[in-house]
């Protein structure tokens, strides 16, 4: 086991922002200055030299700051571990810019899954069906705003 990093003695002026899929990486060592996930305690902000926390991420928006430039991504599930040393390593299962998911499409999807959790007979029909409700939930929520 590596040891982990040092925690710098003045706070950077940009956080270092790893985004990682399992098949992508959006960002790779993008110099920010702010970024605020989805936890699934709220929304937390994340500055350079934020405290080393781990958080289990949500369906929900990430929104990557850098000077006036704001990028909107949506993601599925994962989890953000922020380091002493400014970086921030965001695993999502899924993301996607936020600019390029078709709304009709996310309605659709919202409907289908409703249904489907309305006609669930098992627990894990229920529990598939409830997962893409509360996807397609939060979807349609980062999308109207």
């Amino acid at each position: 086991m590596t040891p982990r990093p040092p925690t710098p003695s003045t706070i950077p002026s940009k956080l270092t922002v790893n985004l990682v899929l399992p098949y992508d990486s959006l960002l790779s060592a993008k110099e920010v200055d702010m970024v605020i996930v989805p936890a699934t305690t709220g929304q937390m902000g994340v500055l350079p030299g934020h405290v080393a926390t781990i958080a289990e991420l949500k369906p929900g928006v990430l929104t990557v700051h850098e000077g006036n430039e704001v990028k909107k991504y949506f993601l599925s599930s994962g989890f953000a571990f922020i380091h002493a040393n400014s970086v921030a390593d965001i695993m999502a299962v899924e993301a996607t810019p936020l600019d390029q998911i078709d709304s009709s499409l996310v309605q659709k999807g919202l409907t289908e899954f409703t249904q489907k959790l309305n006609a669930a007979s098992t627990d894990v029909e229920k529990a598939e069906a409830q997962i893409g409700v509360d996807v397609h939930s939060a979807l349609n929520a980062a999308l109207t705003g």
